[in-house]
């Protein structure tokens, strides 16, 4: 036999061994199962934005429940971001991030804490709930602590107790679960925030016209509010969550501008529900959490200041946390942190 065809036999040998094992390293990874579900909610019933209170939640299980058996697992309360809802962050809808891949890679690597994930549909009219209590949006904050929580306990193998339960989520996800984990230390153990919004007031004047205002005053109907931009949008979620107005139709809200003038009692109201402008009031119940975790990308700069203004005041009172910024923006790199960083976060501090 000629070298030529034996050093061709050898490399394709080489490579068909190469591939078995791309292949057997496919096989090794477990797939959990999505069931997406809905929940009636009595919180959200009759809020004035005319929001279902049948809402879905996509529930992710690990390859070991469905294995049978009576084994009993943590709960991970994941909240998506401004904008989503739960069948994109599942991947029933096209998405930038497919949740259970990321929860598949990591729980085959680490099959001893697996976990169930939950993610309710916040999406609103205004495109986003702010997972916040407001008559006009719903208590969204009591459904997830208090309605969800139960339901998820009495339909699913879970471990009941709040050494077993976290909570955690994306931007505005981030946002409710601190203001949600903070509120209900009794119901959550631990909290971790991937690039949170909205913890503390916006830089510049409190007194300054931007466009933004003037544009979301000029908005009179609801179907001028569904062909405005992101940023109007997202002002109207803001007054729907944080300045409810209930004699105040067909959004039921205040604005922090009306009729061309600035309304400093509502960005007042606003102020108030920033978490690092109460964060002084809930340290007793911060402290009653086992664990608290946050990151965010250097390029992401805005989220990124507020977090290390977080890191600050933690670090005043001396509350043990993890806290990184690292190379990303708002949501490159949001998929390999849940898989690296945050489910790591959990499973050193769950009860398993």
């Amino acid at each position: 036999m000629k070298i030529k065809t034996i050093v061709t036999i050898a490399i394709l040998f080489l490579l068909s061994l190469r591939t078995a094992t791309g292949v057997a390293q496919q096989q090794e990874i477990a797939r959990g199962t999505v069931q997406r579900i809905k929940v009636h909610s009595k919180l959200l019933e009759g809020n004035l934005s005319g929001d279902s209170a049948d809402r879905y939640v996509s529930i992710y299980l690990p390859a070991g429940y469905q294995s049978g058996g009576k084994k009993r697992y943590p709960v991970v309360y994941f909240l998506h971001g401004y904008t989503d809802n739960d069948a994109k962050v599942y991947g029933f809808q096209k998405h930038w991030m497919a949740l259970p891949s990321v929860l598949d890679t990591a729980f085959s690597k680490n099959p001893a804490h697996e976990m169930i994930i939950v993610t309710p549909d916040a999406y609103t009219l205004f495109q986003g709930s702010m997972y916040s209590n407001s008559i006009t949006t719903g208590n969204w904050e009591d459904f997830i602590a208090r309605e969800l929580v139960t339901y998820i306990d009495q339909h699913y193998r879970t471990l009941s107790q709040k050494e077993s339960r976290g909570i955690c989520g994306h931007s505005m996800g981030g946002y409710g679960a601190l203001r949600i984990g903070e509120k209900n230390p009794n119901v959550f153990s631990s909290v971790y925030l991937l690039s949170p919004c909205c913890l503390n007031s916006p830089a510049g004047p409190a007194t300054a016209l931007t466009p933004q205002l003037l544009r979301a005053d000029s908005i009179r109907t609801i179907e001028e509010l569904r062909q405005a931009d992101f940023f109007t949008k997202a002002l109207f979620a803001s007054a729907a969550a944080w300045s409810p107005n209930p004699e105040n139709p067909p959004f039921y809200l205040d604005l922090p501008i009306r009729n061309g003038n600035l309304q400093p009692e509502i960005l007042l109201k606003w102020d108030a529900n920033r978490p690092l402008n109460n964060l002084d009031q809930y340290i007793f119940n911060i402290r009653k959490l086992k664990a608290i975790g946050f990151d965010a990308g250097d390029k992401d700069k805005g989220i990124a200041e507020s977090i290390e203004k977080l890191d600050g005041d933690l670090r005043k009172y001396g509350i043990a946390h993890s806290f990184e910024i690292y190379d990303g923006d708002h949501i490159n790199r949001v998929a390999k942190r849940i898989e690296e960083k945050m489910l790591q976060f959990f499973s050193e501090n769950l009860s398993f």
